[in-house]
């Protein structure tokens, strides 16, 4: 377990992580020549954590060119510091957005690079956390179950989303950090089942217990863990 995070002062802990490998280390793996621009890099592609990849609007807060930012992404997924999240583009009835999403390979990395400090719950940080955790602990269970399926966002041109799907179209998911998920946050997943033969629509939240509102299950997102790992979700 890093140390970190058993640690009464963390900030200093993953400051100094940040400094030593993830500027110092990457940089000489990649024989970076422009170190401040890559060190800026990290701060501004924090901001695009859980968000639509935009380079040409990265590659101006960096003062470097689009093709120099996609490089530096590139080199962040190289050495599993981060990941893109693609979009689900199979026969789409409606039109799309095509640009990946981008994720740290840890929310606290992320937390730290966006000065977040403390999480209130109800904020849009919290949701944003929160999302970005649901990810990682559905990444690693397609990894340590074997299964290796696929994993995906969905976002039409009408702004229309959700979150993540599963397999081939199999298992839809919405996380909302609401404590009382109720029918207008479901307009993505009703939306996605329209379009797509899906097996389980789920909307992931803080409710304090399980329900179903029509054919979409409605979990807290302990017991949707408990579900994941247990081999009920996904198979």
């Amino acid at each position: 377990m890093p140390r970190h995070y058993l640690s009464a002062n963390p900030q200093k802990l993953i400051s100094a992580y940040i400094g030593s490998y993830l500027r110092d280390e990457i940089m000489a793996e990649a024989k970076i020549r422009n170190i401040s621009s890559f060190s800026r890099f990290l701060e501004v592609a924090a901001f695009s954590n859980g968000k639509i990849v935009n380079y040409t609007n990265v590659a101006s807060e960096c003062a470097v060119s689009s093709p120099t930012i996609k490089e530096y992404f590139q080199i962040l997924e190289d050495t599993l510091t981060g990941r893109f999240l693609p979009s689900f583009q199979k026969r789409p009835k409606r039109r799309v957005i095509l640009a990946p999403k981008f994720y740290y390979f840890d929310v606290g990395i992320a937390n730290y690079l966006l000065k977040r400090g403390k999480i209130e719950m109800g904020s849009e940080a919290f949701g944003d956390a929160f999302e970005h955790f649901i990810y990682q602990e559905i990444y690693a269970h397609s990894s340590y179950s074997g299964l290796n399926y696929s994993i995906a966002y969905w976002r039409t041109a009408s702004k229309i989303e959700i979150d993540f799907v599963l397999g081939d179209h199999e298992i839809a998911i919405e996380v909302k950090s609401t404590k009382n998920a109720n029918p207008r946050h479901l307009k993505g997943l009703k939306s996605f089942s329209e379009e797509y033969s899906v097996k389980k629509s789920i909307l992931i939240s803080n409710d304090s217990h399980p329900r179903q509102i029509g054919n979409i299950l409605v979990l807290p997102w302990q017991v949707f863990l408990q579900k994941l790992w247990d081999g009920e979700i996904i198979k």
